[in-house]
C-alpha cells in the first residue's frame, strides 16, 4: 500500500508569476507575502500537516477504494493564489493555519480522483453523478462526491463544528453552495456509498 508524502515546495519563478497575476487581476487583495515569509509559513504547515498526514491519506484511500499511485505529492505554496489540485498549489493563509489544512485536504481529494488510472477505474461512478445531477454545473457535479468524502474525514477526525466552519467559509461560491446543499440533504454516507459501489 502506497501512502504518499506531501512535499511542500517554494518556487521563486512560480511565485513571481502568481504575484504578477494577482496584481493584474485582483483589485483588492492582502499584502503579498515575501519569499522569506512564504518559506517560514511552509515550516509551520509542514509541522501541522505531519501530525495528521498518514491517517488522512489512508482514510481517503480506504473510503474511496481508490489507491494512491505516487510516493510523493509536490505542493507548491505561493503568496496568493486560487488553490487547485494539479500542480497542487496553495496560498499563504495569514490568519488561520487550519484553513490551509482544510484547503489541502480538499485539493488532495481532487488529486486522488485524478491520479494515474483512478479516473478510468471510477468512470461508472462519475457517469452516475453526471446523470443524477444533470441539471447542475460541472463544478457542482465534481464537488458532490468530494464534499461527501470531505464530510466523512472531518466528522471522523476533526468534528462537526470544524466541518460547519469550513462550509461557511466557502458557501458564498454558488456552485459549492449547491454541492453542499445536495450533500447535506441526501446525506454524505449515502452519496459515498452510491459513488464507491460503482468503482471497479
Amino acid at each position: 500500500m502506497v501512502i504518499p508524502k506531501v512535499i511542500f515546495k517554494y518556487s521563486y519563478i512560480y511565485d513571481k508569476n502568481w504575484k504578477g497575476w494577482i496584481k493584474a487581476y485582483r483589485k483588492k487583495t492582502q499584502k503579498y507575502p515575501s519569499a522569506k515569509q512564504i518559506q517560514n509559513y511552509i515550516k509551520k504547515v509542514e509541522n501541522l500537516w505531519s501530525k495528521d498526514e498518514k491517517k488522512i491519506l489512508t482514510a481517503l484511500q480506504d473510503i474511496t477504494s481508490l489507491k494512491w499511485k505516487s510516493k510523493y505529492i509536490q505542493c507548491y505554496i505561493v503568496g496568493r493564489c486560487i488553490p487547485f489540485s494539479d500542480p497542487l498549489t496553495l496560498s499563504v493563509y495569514d490568519k488561520n493555519l487550519y484553513y490551509f489544512i482544510d484547503t489541502l485536504i480538499h485539493e488532495l481529494i481532487h488529486q486522488l480522483f485524478t491520479q494515474d488510472g483512478n479516473f478510468k477505474q471510477s468512470k461508472k461512478a462519475w457517469n452516475y453523478i453526471r446523470r443524477k445531477y444533470k441539471y447542475t454545473s460541472h463544478r457542482t457535479k465534481i464537488h458532490i462526491p468530494l464534499f461527501a468524502i470531505y464530510s466523512y474525514i472531518y466528522i471522523k477526525f476533526y468534528g462537526e463544528r470544524r466541518l460547519q466552519m469550513n462550509i461557511k467559509s466557502i458557501i458564498f461560491l454558488t456552485d459549492y453552495k449547491k454541492a453542499w446543499n445536495i450533500v447535506q440533504k441526501e446525506g454524505y454516507q449515502n452519496i459515498i456509498r452510491e459513488f464507491t459501489k460503482r468503482i471497479k
